[in-house]
């Protein structure tokens, strides 16, 4: 039948498009992917909106078993509802092809994503690199490629748009390896945490990427009524950034 991959913006569940919002309400089964970004309004405000039940996938679902997403929609009208714009993340792009070996319709719907919203910045998207991700560090496991790739753009004269990382129904490697469905609690990197395992990598790399002197714009909670954008040096957004995340 059909699968709608479906951007829901940055915000609230009104910022849908109005073709977002009639091919939720048209379809048989909803999915909210919620392990690659988070709205800022709950699953209820969400299904209130919609006039619909939504199932939450989690990142074992999308990725190791999106079979049981695909079966639905062989016969039927399915929406898959991304926070953001649908195809920033990989994930997605897996599915769609997924799909159409299946010849089931796919239909994407985009919407505003960090991508296009890091203009409220004042800088200008074309002054941009490679976007990198920053992940938690782990004890055993601390990798630096996204400093690395900052370095390049540096030399280049461009600005990096450094995505934190964020952990949802995530387990532990034991977990995994025992295959226990036991779930660490959810964390979203702050600023803080970012710059702390920047400063990490150039006390361990020392390739005078990132100093203490080093300006950066830190922009909290992007898109929604409670956005915060705050520039300064790393030292500054440090001493002020806590406020802002709370």
């Amino acid at each position: 039948m059909a699968l709608y991959i479906i951007g829901l913006g940055l915000g609230d569940e009104r910022d849908v498009s109005v073709k977002g919002k009639e091919l939720i309400e048209m379809s048989d089964v909803v999915y909210l992917e919620s392990y690659t970004s988070v709205l800022f309004v709950s699953k209820n405000s969400l299904e209130e909106f919609y006039k619909k039940n939504i199932k939450e996938v989690d990142r074992n679902l999308a990725e190791e078993n999106c079979e049981e997403i695909l079966e639905e929609a062989v016969n039927k009208k399915v929406s898959f509802l991304v926070v953001g714009d649908p195809l920033c993340a990989t994930t997605h792009h897996d599915i769609i092809l997924r799909a159409k070996k299946k010849n089931i319709h796919v239909q994407v719907i985009h919407n505003a994503s960090i991508m296009s919203a890091i203009g409220e910045s004042g800088m200008q998207l074309y002054n941009f690199g490679q976007t990198v991700s920053i992940p938690y560090f782990e004890e055993t496991y601390k990798p630096t490629s996204f400093y690395d790739k900052i370095k390049v753009n540096l030399d280049n004269n461009f600005h990096t748009l450094c995505l934190l990382d964020i952990k949802v129904k995530e387990r532990t490697i034991e977990n995994m390896m025992k295959n226990k469905n036991i779930f660490e609690p959810s964390r979203f990197m702050t600023i803080n945490e970012a710059i702390e395992q920047l400063l990490y990598c150039e006390e361990v790399l020392k390739k005078n990427v990132i100093t203490d002197n080093t300006r950066a714009i830190a922009i909290v909670r992007i898109g929604s009524n409670s956005q915060q954008i705050v520039s300064g040096d790393l030292m500054t957004l440090k001493s002020i950034t806590s406020n802002l995340e709370e």
